[in-house]
């Protein structure tokens, strides 16, 4: 390992080659014979087969080298030295990262830099294409939406989901939803605001209107049955053509080939304890919200499982903290399509496609609290305290305070 005593004239570009020159750490070689590209071991610290030794000695190796580490007098921090090190890449004009060449679902993961010619622009790449290692199937293989979600039809020929783990809300998909389940909010309240980003430029803003949750997906091709796939009761939420809007070229090729793989996209529902998404296409999607396991790094949903995006007991203890003076609840939902998210060092603006969902209900109760407080605040006061009787959905006690307080959709 170089010393913290080596020159400091080398910059980043010349240390990183001489690292994969010397063969010393498994994983960092180059991806191409010209060796323009370069493979970077990325395993994540959580994994079980994670060994702090041989996973994070590249990342310990750059810190020492930048006296940011002293052996025997610092703490060892391995997520700090990975940051470190992914931070001075990001930021370099000499590297740019090749986000469909990455493998970060296999045993041993690495992600692929390419090093630029001089002159080259700083910045994040954007995707060349989209390749099998951007999913997490090989692509070509089909399978019906219905089938994925373990999907059964009734004697009506409704549709519904069976949960994946227990205590999961099991969300009808009927082709004839009227009404949500007795005790529920109105169907009203169950409506969700999806809004769709390019590159940070909102290309759709869409209000759901029935209690089926939507289907965020890429537009079926010419001549395709639209509900090929699923339930027709499922309000669909199409992604745009990105040649109706003003991006350079390359950006616009990089989008289409990632829309090529959302097709299938993911669903969004509302239920009475809280939000659910199950994603369904090939390319990967990341998210982040109040129940994100991380803050500053990426959270990425599973394939065919059902996630709990926004837990509604939760929601209204942070909204009595909040009338009492503490921080605004998050009740928002990003998802980010086919790149890593959340990161500290990128916004959200710079990824390629992107996806806000709010729950309309909470939307206009915050709307309704800043404009009379007091009132809101002494409605949300539990009358039930000090009796023993099982507390009602806290969907249901904010369905009174939304007739009571009339509020007209936004």
């Amino acid at each position: 390992m170089m010393q913290e005593s080596s020159s400091r004239a080398m910059r980043l570009r010349d240390w990183l080659i001489l690292q994969i020159e010397s063969g010393q750490y498994p994983g960092l070689t180059w991806h191409d014979a010209e060796k323009t590209l370069f493979r970077i071991p990325w395993k994540h610290a959580a994994k079980q087969d994670y060994r702090q030794r041989e996973d994070a000695a590249l990342f310990k190796a750059w810190a020492v080298y930048k006296g940011k580490y002293h052996e025997g007098k610092d703490r060892a921090d391995p997520s700090v030295w990975k940051t470190r090190l992914r931070c001075a890449l990001n930021k370099s004009s000499d590297f740019q990262e090749v986000p469909e060449r990455n493998q970060l679902d296999i045993s041993e993961p690495y992600k692929v830099y390419r090093i630029q010619s001089h002159g080259g622009k700083e910045g994040h790449g954007r995707p060349e294409t989209f390749s099998a290692g951007q999913l997490d199937t090989p692509p070509g293989q089909s399978s019906k939406l219905h089938v994925q979600f373990g999907a059964k039809v009734d004697a009506n020929g409704g549709w519904k989901e069976r949960a994946d783990s227990g205590g999961l809300y099991e969300h009808p998909y009927s082709t004839d939803i009227q009404t949500p389940p007795q005790g529920t909010l109105a169907d009203k309240d169950f409506r969700l605001q999806v809004c769709l980003f390019y590159q940070g430029q909102l290309v759709q803003d869409f209000t759901t209107s029935t209690s089926g949750g939507c289907w965020i997906r890429q537009c079926p091709a010419l001549g395709e049955d639209e509900h090929l796939y699923g339930p027709s009761a499922i309000e669909q939420v199409f992604f745009p053509p990105v040649e109706a809007f003003h991006m350079p070229a390359s950006v616009c090729a990089a989008m289409a080939r990632l829309l090529a793989h959302l097709q299938r996209g993911v669903v969004v529902w509302v239920a009475p304890d809280g939000l659910f998404i199950k994603r369904f296409c090939q390319g990967r999607v990341y998210w982040n919200g109040p129940l994100a396991q991380h803050r500053d790094r990426p959270n990425k949903l599973e394939r065919e499982k059902t996630s709990k995006l926004l837990d509604v007991s939760i929601f209204f203890q942070e909204l009595k903290q909040f009338l009492q003076g503490g921080p605004r609840p998050n009740f928002e939902i990003n998802l980010c399509f086919g790149e890593e998210f959340p990161e500290p060092d990128q916004s959200k603006d710079k990824k390629l496609i992107t996806a806000q969902i709010k729950p309309l209900f909470i939307k206009n109760l915050l709307r309704t609290i800043q404009r009379c407080p007091e009132e809101m605040k002494a409605q949300l006061q539990d009358p039930r305290q000090g009796q023993r009787q099982p507390p009602v959905s806290p969907w249901a006690d904010s369905a009174m305070i939304l007739e009571t307080h009339s509020l007209a959709p936004s």
